[in-house]
């Protein structure tokens, strides 16, 4: 059994109050998944998380980094035993959240990540034998989300081949392979169709709601393949052209500056960062009193009529909140009710955090050698 905590609560009551989290009286109901109702894609997401964290504590907490791990694969097996997408077990989600892309994405993924904690046999070869039925091998995608983990599948799956540690999967491998190169070449605007468009400023651009965790987990993944590269001595072969590794990190990093404020509004879209940065971002929390300042009860309603229209900028800084972002010709609209642009995810923060890590590293003196060009002042 597995709580949905993508989803607590219900959207449509949860939309129909502007409130502070201490004021809140709507339901705040839990769903969970189990045999019955079944949610392999919120499963393998929450066992790849638990794998990856595992990695992380396993030299600091033993205990903690085994517990992750037990749950993971836990997790993993209750998913692939049970397999259906979470909304259609957890319908209140499906106007939100829906799971667009299916599960057997995050199935793959889990999988990947316990391959990668436990180095055990079992793990890659549910990765080598589902390639094709899953997926893996056959979508070419040009996004990564917290929806669709195709691509960093197929990335995470192409340094398993390029360590050149399993020759007799090869052939599955590469094909993986082609699929990460398909996205990243669609990235760097190297690709002889489809390619991820881009602002007239330089913004690789998916849609227009929320463009911002494209943007973000693309320059994740940029940096990580570079990475890989780098490691093997290989560069990255694309329709209209050789890439170095150079070239995805400077491709990441003019992606960090854009959202950072080098863009045609000057404007930063990290919260709290640089002298002009959205101020009235479609949060909550942000936008009513905070409770220090004023014990009264802020009723559903009356938030939208005293807080959600104001003009005034928030009374709360949501630091380090990435919001979605401009439209496709860069503009932007500072505005609390035009959340395709204002509103702040988790899923647009997380990835930006790794790309920061990355850039800090490179800007390290004993990197500033081998990437000149990267000694910046993040």
């Amino acid at each position: 059994m597995c709580y949905g905590q993508r989803h607590v609560g219900d959207g449509d009551t949860d939309h129909y109050c502007w409130q502070r989290p201490e004021d809140m009286t709507t339901s705040r109901q839990a769903y969970k998944i189990d045999e019955s109702r079944p949610g392999s894609d919120l499963a393998g997401e929450t066992a790849a998380a638990m794998a990856a964290a595992s990695i992380v504590f396993k030299t600091t907490n033993s205990h903690y980094s085994h517990l992750l791990l037990h749950h993971a694969q836990q997790l993993f097996e209750f998913g692939d035993k049970y397999r259906g997408k979470y909304d259609s077990s957890v319908e209140v989600v499906k106007s939100y959240y829906a799971s667009v892309s299916g599960y057997k994405d995050e199935l793959l993924w889990a999988a990947l990540w316990l391959y990668k904690a436990t180095d055990r046999d079992v793990y890659l070869k549910y990765i080598i034998n589902n390639a094709h039925c899953f997926g893996g091998i056959g979508w070419a995608i040009t996004e990564f989300s917290w929806d669709v983990k195709y691509a960093g599948v197929q990335i995470l799956a192409s340094k398993l081949l390029m360590e050149g540690k399993h020759k007799e999967h090869n052939h599955i491998l590469g094909q993986y392979k082609s699929k990460a190169e398909y996205y990243l070449c669609a990235c760097l605007n190297r690709s002889d169709n489809n390619n991820v468009d881009r602002t007239p400023g330089g913004l690789l651009y998916v849609r227009q709601w929320n463009n911002m965790q494209y943007v973000s987990t693309a320059a994740f993944l940029l940096t990580v393949y570079s990475d890989y590269l780098q490691n093997a001595n290989q560069e990255l072969h694309c329709p209209l052209g050789i890439v170095s590794a150079q070239e995805l990190i400077d491709l990441a990093k003019s992606q960090v500056d854009y959202i950072l404020g080098s863009n045609p509004m000057s404007m930063s879209y990290l919260v709290g960062f640089g002298s002009r940065h959205p101020k009235r971002v479609h949060h909550r929390g942000a936008s009513v009193v905070s409770y220090r300042e004023n014990k009264g009860f802020i009723g559903c309603t009356q938030g939208y009529d005293n807080w959600y229209g104001r003009k005034d900028p928030n009374p709360n800084d949501l630091v380090g909140a990435l919001v979605g972002g401009p439209d496709c010709q860069d503009n932007f609209r500072d505005e609390r009710g035009n959340y395709m642009q204002t509103e702040a995810c988790t899923y647009n923060t997380a990835p930006f955090v790794g790309v920061l890590a990355k850039f800090y590293m490179l800007s390290s003196s004993q990197n500033k050698s081998q990437f000149p060009s990267l000694i910046s002042s993040y």
